[in-house]
């Protein structure tokens, strides 16, 4: 206990402030203050991404913050590595250390905590193991898993030898796995040619031990139409096919907002309707950046045309 002397200042013969009455009355206001200030962050819903850097901040750690932002959700982020990126490709890639990786988890978890995580761009194998193991540790919820391979540009993000960690370590601890096409073809070793073996790819990618998946639609011809399965509900969502080259990071942001709805209480279905609409919605704002495929907006709902 802080022990307060008496101490009283006086100024020309004249007691003027009587210290430790001060104090006390400064202590108790400022109390009350730190305990407001609490309470309003216990209230404010957290999201982490775990993922890839991209300079052109259209994919990857960008585009999930921005997604966060936008849905309302305070994010943080662990990066995993460092692209030298635009809207037209990548130029370079620097993978950082599976410790880093984990050092940063454990600072945001241990401080901000998080209602929802998400992945995207894990690199390796190593990156891949050491986020499991983080995500046990800490006993982490609402797990969205974006199996990110390939960048819109074609360029790989994803070392071929880590698709067995994906599977094995990750895969069983997520609430929502959500690849596009190609990606449930590397994951599954199925050939994808239409709905039947989508349904099946997605049975596929459950009995790894995810509790729901959502199969995205957008590399098929017509209509945008993803499939959501938790083992017990098929559920098609569809939406009308864009023709547009805002595209880059539909996948990022379409995961985030997600788990961005997840860490605001929603249902795994719900969310991920929810997240459906805001992604359609980002497309169709979408405006040119660049010279390839432009971001879409994630802040439509806020910004004038």
């Amino acid at each position: 206990m802080l022990r307060v002397l008496d101490l009283t200042l006086v100024r020309g013969g004249e007691e003027v402030l009587n210290f430790r009455q001060h104090l006390r009355t400064f202590l108790a206001r400022n109390q009350r203050r730190a305990l407001l200030r609490l309470s309003s962050m216990k209230s404010v819903r957290k999201a982490l991404t775990i993922a890839g850097s991209d300079s052109g901040a259209g994919a990857g750690i960008q585009a999930d913050l921005k997604t966060f932002a936008a849905l309302g959700v305070y994010g943080a982020s662990v990066i995993t590595a460092v692209t030298a990126q635009n809207t037209v490709g990548v130029t370079k890639i620097v993978e950082l250390s599976a410790d880093m990786v984990a050092a940063q988890i454990d600072a945001v978890i241990e401080d901000i905590g998080a209602h929802a995580v998400k992945t995207g761009m894990l690199a390796n194998s190593a990156i891949i193991e050491t986020v499991a193991g983080k995500i046990r540790e800490h006993g982490l919820k609402n797990f969205v898993v974006d199996p990110v391979m390939v960048a819109k540009s074609g360029d790989l993000l994803l070392r071929k030898d880590a698709i067995d960690a994906l599977r094995s370590c990750l895969i069983p601890l997520a609430t929502v796995v959500n690849p596009n096409i190609p990606e449930a073809e590397t994951l599954t070793g199925m050939r994808i040619t239409g709905p039947k073996q989508i349904r099946e790819s997605a049975r596929a990618i459950l009995d790894m031990g995810a509790k729901s998946v959502v199969i995205k639609g957008g590399h098929r011809k017509g209509p945008a139409v993803d499939l959501f399965y938790d083992g017990k509900k098929l559920r098609e969502l569809r939406a009308p096919r864009i023709r547009t080259r805002h595209t880059h990071g539909t996948g990022c942001t379409f995961s985030a907002a997600i788990a961005a709805y997840l860490a605001k209480g929603e249902d795994i279905e719900k969310a991920v309707v929810l997240a459906k609409r805001f992604i359609t919605a980002a497309i169709r704002r979408g405006f040119a950046v660049g010279a390839g495929h432009s971001p879409v907006h994630h802040f439509y709902r806020f910004w004038s045309k």
